[in-house]
């Protein structure tokens, strides 16, 4: 029990050491432009820069190797990215479906409907997802989960590694930065309130739902050595959906199913998080029928 408190707190030391340094950085950068506005989204950028450069030495530290990682031959990961991205089709669309029938969504109306605007939405929610899927899927499915795998069962593996991907979707400060906050202790000040927000549980649907997707991706992952593709391809295309959604729907809070949804982006919550979770038994029960 113990051993597996120590590796499961591990990543977080590693968390804040990243956090911190983005920290510092951060500082010395808006403070050489006298520009305190840019604090927090220089802290926010510099952390997920540092934490996607971190894959290398961690790798190396552990000796991992790019197959361990989940990276096959690029023919491999094309095939392998464009069956997750119809997965992501497949299993998010009857969500939109729903929350459409609902009343939940509906079709934004004001929006100028052309076919240059649609493929300029598309082209711009693609490219923003792929390189979020990249990252996000390259440190948490990748090195996380790998990691973890070295040293706890596959099943505790993938719960912490989900758990750390939703909290980190909410490790932000929403406190407006004035010249007095450019200071070590304003700047320092900032990363305690984003840690606070990630342990306030302020949004538990969400971070529910962020863990669903999180434990989804991580089956995907287990299911093969070298398919993190896959995982890549599937969490494009979700987000792909999500922005689009944003870009194309209206979304009421008010009516009586809306719990069903977050306000963190209208679409994930309840609902989501129930679907996902459902799929997943549904999967395992069928493997189990499958080997008897």
């Amino acid at each position: 029990m113990s051993r597996s408190v120590f590796y499961a707190f591990v990543p977080m030391l590693i968390l804040l050491a990243i956090t911190s340094s983005a920290c510092v950085f951060s500082y010395f950068i808006a403070l050489s432009f006298n520009d305190p506005t840019i604090l927090r989204k220089l802290m926010i950028r510099l952390s997920q820069i540092l934490l996607l450069l971190s894959i290398f030495p961690v790798s190396k530290w552990l000796g991992l190797n790019k197959e361990m990682l989940g990276y096959a031959p690029f023919k491999a990961m094309f095939k392998q990215f464009w069956r997750g991205f119809g997965l992501s089709l497949l299993i998010l669309l009857p969500v939109f479906f729903t929350l459409n029938f609902l009343g939940i969504h509906s079709i934004d109306a004001t929006k100028v409907w052309t076919l240059g605007w649609m493929a300029k939405k598309l082209g711009i929610a693609f490219g923003l997802a792929l390189l979020i899927g990249i990252v996000e899927e390259s440190v948490f499915r990748g090195l996380l989960l790998t990691s973890l795998r070295k040293y706890l069962s596959p099943f505790l593996a993938l719960l912490i590694s989900s758990i750390y991907y939703a909290g980190l979707h909410f490790l932000d400060s929403k406190s407006p930065v004035s010249e007095e906050m450019l200071s070590w202790n304003g700047s320092f000040q900032l990363l305690g309130e984003a840690y606070h927000n990630v342990f306030a549980m302020q949004d538990w649907t969400a971070f529910l739902a962020l863990c669903a997707v999180g434990l989804f991706l991580g089956m995907l992952r287990l299911r093969g050595d070298t398919n993190l593709a896959l995982c890549i391809g599937c969490h494009t295309g979700w987000v792909t959906l999500i922005r689009m959604s944003k870009s194309t729907m209206s979304v009421d809070l008010t009516t009586p199913y809306s719990f069903l949804v977050s306000h963190y982006d209208g679409v994930i919550g309840l609902l989501v998080a129930g679907w996902l979770l459902f799929s997943l038994v549904t999967y395992w029960l069928f493997t189990k029928i499958v080997k008897l």
